[in-house]
């Protein structure tokens, strides 16, 4: 049986390169009717934070990455750690180091001076049995090191094809720490062995961990699985994505009201793609289980784009919106998305509320794009912007000063005689003086539209005139007439 497994450490919140790695490790076990584990690696006590777990946890419940088994957490399972790491001292793969900190840090200094790859020296690695018995009895501090093999490692991951490192090249690794609790390294292998995970998928920063975690399996014999390393999330400027550039907590894009289904369909673009031709999208859940494969997955940088994932969040939440309404009324469908951008309203545009709820019918695609800017884009229904003269006329459609102050002053003459004021007899008539005119709809609809609202982008000129109602209509035909004058 396929079993995947995501281990974060709870030490803040989620970032988005770790819901991208939870999601494909999601997706890959549903896909072939696995397991997904949820494994907390804190045996890092210093950078342990409080309630960092419940907070990862709630996140990846609340996107729907439901775990099979689990959470299981490496700081109660330190004796099982302590056992394996005596196993490979005792079949010469691992060996005890108590060299102290400050020789460490000058070894360092000393092979950075010299432009050396910074490595533990192996001083202690051939230790007499007497020597490590005499120091333990002494009290003094070790830790436990890894014994890399000085030989090729070869490996064929999952999304980068074929790797391979020169043992020689790999850094003895500490495994145990002198607190007692072991290192990434030791038990992560320790973990996915006992708990029969078949695929690694994790982030590129791993793969030069990869040689020496093979290296413990041969060392345990222990069957290898497979390693799928996923690309680096980076910014728009190439750079590698971090705190310092912006949010990538998930949390951060909770708050700001972004929907679990944006989100979701979001990371799991962050490097893959279903190919194929496919131009789709927008994919449930359970339709990324079925469309998903490590095959697909990118082996370049991704890109977090901000603006795609406020695209997917408006299409998603449009997606919603439509369910949501398809059997209401106009009426009832503006009382919905009242809802949504009320609290962001002016006081005064909230006093007319007929013509508050055909106002924003009109913009229903920028109110589930950002409800927070309805006040502006609604602002014209209340008051007429002061515009210049200029944007009454359009040389495209050739409506000039004259064309304009023509055609609204006949607008006027027609709409004051309208006795039925909904949008179908607007249309009609304002139709009408186009024909008796004589010229295109665009040099009447032109400065038409520019005079009810004052700004160069709005709806409809009929809907606008519509709502406005007859008398304010007719009043700003005739402060546009008096510009024009």
């Amino acid at each position: 049986m396929i079993k995947t497994r995501f281990a974060p450490s709870p030490t803040g919140y989620l970032h988005v390169g770790g819901l991208r790695t939870a999601l494909y490790c999601y997706l890959f076990a549903r896909k072939n009717k696995g397991k997904y584990i949820l494994r907390i690696e804190d045996t890092d006590q210093e950078r342990y934070v409080e309630g960092a777990e419940e907070n990862l946890i709630k996140t990846l419940e609340w996107v729907g990455l439901h775990h099979d088994e689990g959470p299981f957490r490496q700081s109660e399972r330190t004796e099982i750690y302590k056992e394996h790491a005596q196993k490979l001292i005792d079949s010469g793969h691992a060996y005890r180091c108590f060299c102290s900190k400050e020789r460490l840090d000058e070894m360092r200094k000393v092979q950075m001076e010299r432009k050396q790859a910074t490595m533990y020296d192996r001083k202690c690695v051939d230790l007499p049995e007497s020597e490590v018995k005499a120091k333990m009895e002494a009290g003094e501090s070790f830790v436990i090191r890894q014994k890399m093999p000085y030989e090729l490692i070869k490996f064929k991951d999952l999304v980068r094809g074929n790797v391979q490192f020169d043992g020689k090249t790999v850094d003895d690794s500490v495994l145990m720490k002198s607190d007692g609790f072991p290192t990434y390294h030791l038990a992560n292998v320790v973990d996915d062995h006992l708990m029969e995970i078949t695929h690694v998928i994790r982030g590129e920063e791993w793969l030069p961990s990869t040689p020496k975690h093979i290296a413990l399996y041969n060392a345990f014999g222990w069957e290898i699985p497979e390693f799928a390393h996923l690309p680096l999330l980076l910014n728009p400027d190439k750079t590698k994505l971090s705190k310092r550039q912006g949010d990538v907590a998930v949390e951060d894009y909770i708050k700001k009201g972004y929907s679990k289904e944006a989100i979701t369909n979001f990371v799991a673009f962050l490097g893959w793609n279903p190919g194929g031709g496919e131009e789709k999208e927008i994919f449930t859940l359970k339709e990324l289980e079925e469309a998903f494969s490590l095959e697909k997955v990118h082996k370049a940088g991704a890109v977090f784009n901000i603006e795609k994932l406020d695209w997917f969040n408006w299409r998603w939440e449009k997606e919603k919106f439509q369910q949501e309404t398809e059997n209401m009324t106009p009426e009832q469908k503006a009382e919905k998305l009242l809802e949504k951008c009320e609290q962001y309203l002016q006081d005064d545009q909230k006093k007319d509320k007929e013509k508050l709820l055909k106002a924003v019918l009109t913009v229903e695609e920028k109110i589930l794009k950002d409800p927070k800017d309805t006040a502006a884009n609604i602002d014209f229904y209340f008051n007429l912007p002061n515009y210049d003269k200029e944007l009454l006329t359009h040389e495209k459609m050739k409506v000039d000063f004259n064309q304009a102050l023509l055609s609204l002053e006949k607008v006027q003459e027609d709409l004051q005689k309208l006795e039925d004021w909904t949008e179908e007899s607007l249309k009609q008539t304002l139709l009408e003086t186009v024909q008796t005119l004589g010229v295109k709809n665009g040099q009447v609809l032109w400065p038409l539209r520019s005079a009810l609202t004052g700004v160069q982008f709005s709806p409809g000129v009929f809907e606008s005139a519509w709502i406005l109602g007859k008398e304010e209509t007719l009043k700003r035909i005739e402060t546009a007439i008096n510009k024009l004058k």
